[in-house]
């Protein structure tokens, strides 16, 4: 039963990880749990042990006059100075993203740079965990880019951008928990935390693994700050209104296409008015009026 004096859906509720602010939350909390979930989730990914990992400032400096401000979901400094910018996508956007990717990756890379090192800046690392398909092949789940000589050879291996595609690992949901990757018990954690119809599948993965349980650990903490609630609503929110209003859009302009076709036929073919409003899926009516003002005009 919902509880009406809080914005948490029932007691035992967790954020949605895909969502950027909890995602954030879960990780950035600063507590062993957070901090060890984080240094799980990074040596995952990086397929790596890190060893040494300490929370940074999410908010790089302007390096020059009018330079785009960032700000990271989470920014980490581990082991020998080595950077990192996790950031969780829960949707698309209307801009290529493996620019913002790069962009961000060159600037924490900068960022770090220091007068007299030689050039001997540690590498960076830009990871995104993105709820939707960045590339839409069959392609592991996990793509990582770096530049390259014309001869397909890394170049010097300090700009990453690495993409945790968790779309691809919902397949793989019911899959028994010893058949699974670390990687995949991840992805599925994260797509479906929140999920308490998925409640029993998932905890027996957390309960495979020490980071995995940390992370659980962590969101059901962070979970218990009204606060994280009101951000997380708000910004399902703003999500729902930006898709109808996008949706909205394709609406009207599929109707304005369908009018302007049917205009077109009616002037510049013989067919009758039922034919053009089947081939246009416009009402007859519709059909009709716009016939009398084609009229109308040429009078």
């Amino acid at each position: 039963m919902k509880n009406t004096n809080t914005l948490r859906p029932s007691p035992t509720a967790l954020l949605d990880p895909k969502c950027d602010s909890s995602f954030k939350a879960m990780f950035a909390a600063d507590t062993e749990d957070s901090n060890k979930a984080l240094k799980d989730f990074i040596s995952t990914i990086l397929n790596r042990n890190v060893v040494d990992l300490e929370l940074m400032p999410n908010e790089p400096a302007s390096e020059v006059k009018d330079q785009n401000q960032m700000s990271f979901d989470v920014s980490v400094k581990f082991d020998d100075g080595e950077r990192i910018d996790l950031e969780m996508q829960s949707r698309s956007q209307d801009y290529d993203y493996s620019a913002r990717a790069e962009i961000q990756a060159a600037r924490l890379l900068s960022s770090s740079n220091r007068k007299g090192d030689n050039w001997k800046t540690p590498p960076a690392y830009q990871i995104s965990v993105l709820n939707f398909h960045f590339n839409n092949d069959d392609f592991s789940p996990l793509e990582w880019y770096t530049m390259k000589r014309s001869d397909g050879k890394e170049l010097a291996g300090k700009l990453n951008v690495i993409f945790f595609d968790l779309i691809k690992i919902h397949k793989l949901f019911g899959k028994p928990p010893e058949k699974l990757t670390k990687l995949e018990k991840w992805g599925l954690f994260l797509s479906y935390a929140s999920d308490e119809n998925k409640k029993d599948y998932i905890e027996s993965i957390i309960k495979s693994e020490e980071g995995l349980m940390r992370a659980k650990s962590s969101l059901l903490t962070v979970s218990q700050d009204e606060i994280n609630w009101a951000i997380e609503n708000s910004i399902h929110t703003a999500i729902c209104d930006y898709n109808t209003a996008i949706l909205n859009a394709e609406e009207e302009g599929e109707r304005k296409n369908a009018i302007a076709s049917a205009k077109n036929l009616l002037i510049e073919t013989d067919l009758s008015p039922e034919k053009i409003a089947k081939c246009c899926s416009l009402p007859l009516e519709q059909v009709l009026a716009l016939k009398d003002e084609l009229k109308a005009e040429n009078r």
